[in-house]
């Protein structure tokens, strides 16, 4: 997480429309999903960041929260804990050390834990000397720099599932060197960890991280993300045009959710959830699933949207349309539809037409189109003829007949 952010002014919120063509495909759960499938999980630094709030007792409950809120059942499978639960030193034998005010009872006990609810456990370093967060005398947390093998072996003894991996202190050291570094020594520490790549897009890990010897499982493409729309559509218009860098097991990461976090409307939560599904992108909430209010949570539990995101044909949303404020991107999926997003990025109501033809179908055939937010359905030929408020959604399903 780069903490060097320039902020930029908040600008108008958009609507979009997103359409699948075909029946309702259902998610895949939690105790189904593979790595070849874009991740699914929480994250806590978005609502926490490094406040006295993070600690064991909320990562438990968040825990809790995915069986009790039915999100492990949508398909959401890790509980990530980023930056800040480290001590501040390195054992005497140089082994990182959980933070024993914030965790006390350790991260392999926390580890436990989170397994036996039947998910995954994900944990935060930096591929530099220390985090990203300054915390005491100017300086992060111990970082995994010259330490790859011993903090691999570490995070497979504690039984880690997820390793994200940021950039901070990182010496001016070749990112591709550093990444490397870590991955081979994940692949040696005799646990399966998935490891995402957090480069925050500087040396444009798309080109290298997805493949040998790095062969990251996610790589970030933007800077980090803040709870606000101009924010939002920033990144979105960066990571989108990357579709072709994306395979099964290997995703461009427009960084984390902010659905739920009150800096962006409902509309604006419901067009941000499905631009991320239409591209194929981790579905990491940043929210606290223990305070979440009822509208935001129904946004992360749509199972229809989720299932866009986890179709295991696995391809990236193109974008064929990029004019005049208005984006169509096109997603296709394993049963032979097309999932289609029509997204108003400008802050009036739009009237907007989309033939059939733009986005592959053809006119004259007969099509079952799935509103996957209404959970309706009707019957067209394909074209798309929508007035676009400003900041709405929504979203559907459609099949040749």
């Amino acid at each position: 997480m780069n903490r060097s952010l320039a902020h930029v002014l908040r600008a108008a919120a958009p609507f979009a429309i997103v359409l699948a063509i075909s029946a309702t495909a259902s998610p895949v759960r939690a105790d189904q999903a593979t790595p070849t499938l874009p991740q699914m999980g929480f994250n806590n630094w978005n609502s926490t960041h490094c406040r006295d709030e993070f600690n064991e007792a909320m990562i438990r409950g968040i825990a809790d929260k995915f069986i009790s809120l039915g999100l492990r059942d949508a398909g959401y499978r890790y509980v990530n804990v980023d930056d800040c639960w480290a001590n501040w030193q390195r054992d005497k034998n140089g082994q990182l050390q959980a933070n024993p005010k914030r965790f006390p009872s350790g991260m392999k006990a926390l580890a436990d834990y989170i397994h036996q609810h039947g998910l995954m456990f994900g944990l935060y370093s930096s591929a530099g000397t220390s985090t990203c967060e300054p915390l005491q005398e100017n300086r992060g947390f111990p970082g995994g720099l010259g330490h790859e093998k011993q903090d691999a072996a570490t995070f497979a003894s504690w039984g880690v599932d997820y390793l994200k991996y940021d950039n901070c202190n990182n010496q001016k050291i070749d990112a591709q060197q550093r990444y490397t570094a870590m991955a081979e020594a994940l692949r040696g520490s005799g646990r399966h960890i998935f490891y995402s790549v957090c480069e925050w897009g500087q040396n444009k890990p798309w080109l290298w991280a997805g493949k040998p010897p790095v062969d990251a499982n996610s790589w970030r493409t933007t800077d980090d993300i803040r709870d606000e729309y101009a924010s939002m559509l920033k990144i979105f218009k960066q990571n989108v045009v990357l579709d072709g860098y994306a395979s099964p097991g290997h995703w461009n990461d427009p960084d984390m959710l902010e659905v739920g976090n009150g800096g962006m409307s409902i509309s604006e939560y419901r067009s941000h959830f499905s631009l991320w599904s239409i591209m194929a992108a981790p579905l990491l909430i940043g929210t606290d699933l223990r305070t979440i209010k009822p509208d935001a949570l129904q946004i992360l539990l749509n199972k229809e949207v989720i299932a866009v995101d986890q179709d295991p044909l696995g391809v990236q949303g193109k974008q064929v349309r990029d004019t005049d404020g208005i984006h169509v991107i096109v997603k296709p999926l394993k049963d032979g539809s097309e999932a289609v997003a029509v997204f108003n990025e400008t802050d009036a109501a739009r009237d907007v037409s989309v033939d059939a033809s733009e986005i592959g179908l053809k006119n004259a055939a007969s099509y079952r189109m799935r509103d996957l937010w209404k959970h309706s359905q009707t019957k067209g030929n394909g074209s798309i003829k929508a007035n676009l408020p400003a900041h709405g959604i929504v979203m559907y399903r459609i099949t040749a007949l």
